[in-house]
């Protein structure tokens, strides 16, 4: 799997209107939970399309972006969080323990 850099409001963007999925997953690199939540999900990565874009956010450094992505979305900031997002709606949000490739990709074959 290969993460896209989550760095600009620009990428924001073009989450928001692009027809089909894309996921979001928001890290802490400062927190040993995210740290673990991150490695299950990359372990589990291979059953999500490998259309679907995957971008990683550093929220520590990007703590802007993170916050933007809570109020277009209208979901609570969390850490770790991921979000899986389809023409400009989320569709799925989970977070911490809850983190799950698989769940992810079951709701894409939905």
């Amino acid at each position: 799997m290969d993460w896209i850099a989550f760095s600009s409001k620009d990428q924001l963007e073009e989450i928001k209107n692009r027809d089909g999925y894309s996921v979001i997953f928001k890290h802490s690199t400062r927190c040993p939970i995210s740290s673990m939540a991150k490695r299950r999900f990359e372990m589990d990565a291979d059953s999500i399309p490998s259309d679907i874009p995957l971008y990683f956010l550093d929220l520590i450094q990007y703590r802007d972006i993170s916050n933007q992505i809570a109020e277009d979305f209208k979901v609570v900031h969390q850490s770790p969080q991921v979000l899986l997002i389809k023409k400009g709606d989320c569709v799925l949000e989970a977070s911490h323990g809850d983190i799950s490739a698989e769940e992810v990709a079951g709701e894409i074959k939905e």
